[in-house]
């Protein structure tokens, strides 16, 4: 095979560093690109000899026997093979924590805690600043999840960062993100997400400071879009506001590549940067959504849907309906619902919930839940309005209003959230959540 030719390809504008960011649209779709002319090839995924000296890769998110409809798999071509690398080391965990979530009790209690504080040191990146709240399930089973924070305030420069365990999703709270994966660069912003395969290599940079956010690491099948039945073809994520990277690629020295590797981290020196492909194709990659493009549907008459009307992607268990896990947002909508009590009801749900709050004020929770914050509720645990809220909705004019400035969110799954040690010990836990429906006055009357 010959060698690549680093002076066109400098030319081309291909390159990461310099190339503006561009995207193509759709999910799931069969993507093709080339930042390079001519070097992705025609017919055919692995001839004999790939163009402009390039070595084709195929990074299979699925086995090779998945019903067509769910497997994924993308070609990428590298100017170095993946296979070329050093043995990988053991590292220190840090706060990252995976499945069995065994290391202290699980309560059945009600769990709220602020938000992290960016108490980081120096130079801290994304893998330094993860902390793991809660999770389900294990690596090893490939069935349930694991929920994170990530705070971080420097960019990987020569660092990048890998999942064998699951596929990550990313909710910024604060600050923006550039994410530059194997398939290309994503600008990820407060609002929007971002979605990084089981085994793609990629880092995290920061365009505008530091960052703090969410990730959801889906141990179980990859996310898609929920079936819509009777609402029929359209609403809730329009499969067309997805978008996915185009082709860009780094060429530089010696790189620390981490691997998370059956609940481990791991660390390997390479030579260089696992961020080459010049070229893909496929449905296998990295992709964004903004989550102000979400068709909400809701009740125009009395009542409420249920929640599940507000999901976005699912990550299906095996059993029909009952989802490993759930995304599920509460974006600004109108309430135009009569004779009804408006912000959620109580309830004690089979499916557990772990929420979060980008910005504003959640509309169940007049205090208390904060943006970057993290709240629990597991399995028939009961929860709902507070106090303050409850006698504010019980007595309001129920004229038609809107919920503006708010982006909530929720991770459901059909397992119990298990907290970590970490999230039990932190001063950030909110050790008087319970306080929040202490009150409430007994109105029967049998008359």
């Amino acid at each position: 095979m010959g060698s690549v030719d680093e002076n066109s390809l400098r030319e081309s504008t291909g390159q990461a560093a310099t190339a503006p960011l561009a995207y193509q649209s759709g999910f799931g779709n069969e993507f093709a690109t080339e930042s390079v002319p001519g070097s992705l090839p025609v017919g055919r995924n692995s001839p004999q000899t790939a163009p402009h000296g390039l070595y084709a890769e195929v990074l299979s998110g699925t086995a090779f026997t998945a019903p067509r409809a769910e497997n994924i798999r993308t070609w990428l071509y590298k100017m170095r093979p993946s296979a070329m690398h050093a043995p990988f080391r053991r590292m220190a965990d840090g706060h990252v924590r995976s499945g069995p979530f065994i290391e202290v009790e699980t309560p059945p209690n009600r769990l709220r805690w602020d938000p992290l504080p960016m108490d980081l040191p120096a130079s801290a990146d994304f893998i330094d600043g993860l902390a793991t709240i809660a999770g389900s399930g294990d690596p090893a089973s490939q069935a349930g999840i694991a929920v994170h924070v990530y705070r971080a305030n420097a960019s990987m420069t020569d660092r990048c960062f890998v999942n064998a365990d699951g596929e990550l999703m990313l909710v910024p709270q604060q600050g923006e993100l550039l994410v530059f994966a194997e398939t290309g660069r994503l600008h990820v912003a407060p609002g929007e997400i971002c979605v990084i395969p089981r085994g793609m290599k990629f880092k995290v940079e920061l365009p505008s400071g530091a960052a703090r956010g969410y990730v959801c690491e889906n141990y179980g099948a990859q996310f898609r879009l929920p079936e819509l039945g009777p609402i029929g073809s359209n609403g809730l994520a329009n499969a067309r506001d997805f978008l996915a990277p185009v082709a860009a690629w780094e060429d530089k020295g010696r790189t620390e590549v981490v691997s998370k590797f059956m609940g481990g981290l791991w660390a390997a020196e390479w030579e260089h940067s696992p961020l080459d492909t010049v070229a893909w194709h496929g449905n296998c990659t990295a992709y964004k959504y903004d989550l102000a493009r979400f068709m909400a549907i809701n009740t125009v008459s009395f009542d409420h849907c249920d929640p599940s009307i507000f999901t976005v992607l699912t990550s299906p268990s095996g059993q029909p309906g009952v989802a490993n896990v759930d995304f599920v947002i509460f974006p600004p909508r109108w309430m135009v619902a009569e004779d009804t009590f408006r912000p959620p009801w109580f309830h004690r749900n089979f499916m557990s919930e772990l929420m979060g709050l980008v910005h504003g004020v959640y509309d169940a929770k007049a205090e208390g839940f904060l943006a970057g914050g993290v709240s629990l509720h597991n399995s028939m645990s009961a929860h709902g309005p507070d106090l303050a809220t409850y006698d504010k909705a019980s007595k309001a004019e129920l004229k038609p209003h809107k919920i503006e400035g708010s982006l909530a969110f929720m991770f459901e799954s059909r397992y119990v959230f298990r907290p970590t040690r970490f999230a039990m010990e932190s001063p950030q836990l909110q050790k008087d959540y319970d306080g929040v429906w202490r009150g409430f006055k007994k109105h029967f009357s049998a008359e």
